[in-house]
């Protein structure tokens, strides 16, 4: 009888429990945590800086709207060719090792925009920021899946929590800065910033590979139990679909909030832009309280819930015709999306190590890619209301996705935790988690086949 990969996660943790004092950790566990919390807050920073740089850049190497669409482009093709490549060498080195090779470079990329001065030269700058931040990302959420496994309770949404209140820092000091300071000077701050932190927690994350028992290990894909046939790997494009979504919601509000608030709703450039901040502070907040929620009413709950959620608010805010309840709508939305991206990467890391990260890092990215530029063709056809409501058709396409692992053997579950009782769940979602399964169920079968036709071909 198999376990599931969770209960495999927490057991193995257990075991280790009682011998933990016999080995001398070259970093405490307490230290190694607060060190990735301080990488994923960094990564955050530094993207939060290049979004609030992203004009003075834009004037500065003159650059039109369809000229910075194709130089952003540029950075993710970047990032989506470095994330396998990460994967595979956090796996054969060590996730902690590669995180700091990944944040150094992502360090000094950051000053590379700064330095363009023609678009050609800014594509190839965001081409080598790009590369470096997707390394960081896998490496960093590698890294955050193996401090979990040892520390035994959900971390991976808090560290995500980090990233987001890092760029909101990042954004906001990027926006008084850049009105005293050019934008060269200022990437180059962030740099020199960006090192100097790293000479901190650069040793603990290093050491973190070391310190890490043999069973806590993040493997390859390929050496993890219980494999049969194509099926982890389906489920890993699901967990990666999954986390799709999610990213899908977070560019189109990104993008275009503001400017529906605006245009369509006729709100003051104030109120537009406190609909961004209100949507990324609550992610933010809603992240830094995931790893509680998800001990209290379990992962499936919580991530079926937070895509339903989600779906309402994005509706709330597409169709209301009205500012305040759209200013709402938007919060609801970031709360419902918090969780769904970090708990769809822990998944995949907790079944495939640091490839499996790498696999779902990079089939969710694609929805950040492709999401913004989808929204916009539909806002030229149909408007914004009709093109912002598809944040709510791929949130409950992720509530179905989420609901298709129910049979599986790897299956989102409740850590065990000795003592603690489960809560009541609301009967809503209870209800509309059990009519998504069947649905859910039905389309996890389908993809399966096909992820099994590829391989077919793939070995043909």
């Amino acid at each position: 009888m198999t376990l599931p990969v969770l209960d495999r996660v927490r057991t193995s943790s257990g075991r280790r429990s009682s011998s933990a004092s016999s080995p001398v950790l070259p970093a405490p566990l307490q230290q190694l945590r607060v060190a990735v919390a301080v990488l994923f807050a960094m990564d955050g920073f530094v993207f939060g800086t290049w979004a609030a740089r992203i004009p003075d850049v834009s004037a500065q190497v003159g650059a039109s709207h369809s000229a910075l669409g194709i130089a952003v482009l540029f950075m993710s093709v970047g990032a989506l060719a470095c994330m396998q490549l990460t994967g595979a060498l956090s796996a054969r080195l060590g996730p902690g090792r590669v995180s700091v090779v990944a944040a150094v470079l992502v360090s000094l990329a950051m000053a590379l925009p700064g330095m363009a001065s023609s678009v050609p030269q800014l594509c190839v700058a965001l081409l080598f920021f790009g590369a470096a931040t997707g390394a960081v990302n896998v490496a960093a959420n590698s890294l955050g899946v193996q401090v979990e496994a040892r520390w035994g309770r959900p971390l991976l949404p808090s560290l995500h929590a980090g990233f987001s209140f890092g760029g909101l820092v990042g954004a906001l000091v990027g926006g008084l800065v850049s009105a005293a300071v050019g934008v060269a000077p200022h990437l180059v701050g962030v740099t020199v910033a960006g090192l100097v932190l790293l000479a901190w927690i650069g040793p603990t994350l290093a050491r973190a590979d070391e310190a890490a028992p043999r069973g806590a290990a993040v493997r390859p894909a390929d050496d993890r139990p219980d494999r049969r046939g194509g099926v982890p790997t389906a489920v890993l494009v699901v967990l990666g679909a999954v986390a799709g979504c999610t990213a899908y919601g977070e560019g189109a509000l990104t993008d275009w909030g503001a400017l529906y608030l605006r245009e369509d709703l006729g709100a003051t450039p104030v109120l537009a832009a406190a609909g961004y901040a209100g949507f990324s502070l609550a992610m933010a907040c809603g992240r830094l309280v995931g790893s509680s929620l998800v001990v209290q009413f379990g992962e499936e709950k919580l991530l079926v819930g937070g895509a339903l959620l989600a779906a309402t608010g994005m509706l709330l805010a597409a169709w209301s015709g009205s500012v305040t309840i759209a200013l709402v709508g938007f919060v609801l939305v970031g709360l419902g999306l918090a969780n769904v991206f970090p708990l769809a990467i822990a998944r995949a890391g907790a079944l495939g190590g640091a490839g499996g990260v790498a696999l779902a890092s990079t089939v969710g990215y694609t929805g950040l890619l492709g999401g913004p530029p989808l929204l916009g063709f539909l806002a030229e056809a149909t408007g914004l209301s009709v093109a912002l409501t598809t944040v709510s058709v791929f949130a409950v396409v992720a509530a179905l996705l989420i609901r298709s692992l129910g049979g599986d053997p790897v299956a989102v579950r409740r850590p065990a935790i000795p003592g603690l009782p489960r809560p009541a769940v609301p009967a809503v979602v209870t209800w509309t988690s059990a009519r998504l399964q069947p649905v859910g169920r039905s389309a996890s079968t389908n993809l399966r086949r096909a992820v099994e036709d590829l391989r077919i071909l793939a070995v043909s």
